[in-house]
């Protein structure tokens, strides 16, 4: 447990909502005990993530007896900002996402990933210094199963990467176990058997696959995606989240198939990170 005692100075706690990071977030609790007012846990709502992921962070805030700093990407004056929400106020129709894609006239790519920087990373880091911070820890959910989340190097910055995970020795397996003996989960949708990602519902990073069961399952959220793309396709390739798989593209060919595509194992890409080329 040792790998999870606090470093000294300021630590932000980042949980992204998933069942890693929350995994992480409640190792550090039973190592530490109460939060000193140097640690503060935040979770950035992009107006994007399934409300199962909403209501789980929710539920570990209460039943952990922690405070959890809800914060969404805003705009004042002009210029991006971070409010302060809660479970009941926080946006989940895609409005900070929409503040954001605004301001910049673009759309996020797989290689202009601005969404993950703006919308996450900067808005804690405004937050952080509007409250007197300058310099900071910062404990991510990487564990010591991801070579390739290990493999990239910090960038300098006011906060350093805490990644008590991959001290502890922590993989998937060890978080499966956790979860498995817990009195409440992470309860995503599952669709053919298999469970919907969380976090941005129909990130251009997820694989083939799991945005077709978007599509299917959930068309008014893919809808959102769609309509985005439709309304910057002037911009050429910054009008297109992935420009290899269009999501109006996708959409229809998904209507023009039957079910058994989501069965048959290979017919649809499960590559995720991006890679997916069709």
């Amino acid at each position: 447990m040792r790998a999870y005692k606090l470093p000294e100075g300021n630590v932000l706690v980042s949980f992204s909502g998933g069942r890693t990071s929350a995994f992480m977030l409640h190792q550090i609790l039973q190592e530490n005990g109460t939060m000193p007012d140097r640690c503060k846990v935040i979770f950035q709502n992009t107006g994007r993530e399934m409300p199962q992921t909403l209501d789980f962070v929710n539920e570990c805030g209460i039943r952990w007896g922690v405070e959890i700093i809800w914060l969404e990407y805003d705009r004042v004056n002009g210029k991006p900002a971070a409010s302060v929400v809660n479970h009941n106020s926080a946006d989940r129709n895609g409005e900070p996402f929409e503040k954001l894609i605004k301001a910049k006239k673009v759309l996020p790519n797989t290689l202009m990933r601005f969404c993950t920087i703006e919308l996450k990373i900067n808005t804690s880091k405004r937050y952080l210094k509007s409250i007197g911070w300058k310099r900071w820890q910062n404990a991510v959910g990487i564990r010591a199963d991801e070579p390739d989340r290990l493999a990239r190097p910090p960038k300098k910055d006011c906060w350093t990467p805490w990644r008590p995970l991959v001290d502890a020795g922590i993989t998937k397996d060890h978080v499966d176990v956790f979860w498995k003996h817990q009195p409440f989960k992470l309860d995503l949708p599952v669709v053919n058997g298999k469970t919907m990602y969380g976090n941005c519902d129909g990130c251009f990073l997820k694989s083939e696959a799991q945005l077709a069961m978007l599509a299917r399952e959930f068309p008014e959220k893919f809808e959102w995606w769609e309509n985005l793309e439709e309304s910057h396709k002037h911009r050429g390739d910054y009008g297109f989240f992935n420009k290899v798989r269009p999501m109006g593209e996708l959409r229809e060919f998904i209507n023009l198939q039957a079910d058994w595509i989501f069965d048959e194992e290979g017919y649809l890409c499960q590559k995720d990170g991006g890679e997916c080329v069709g």
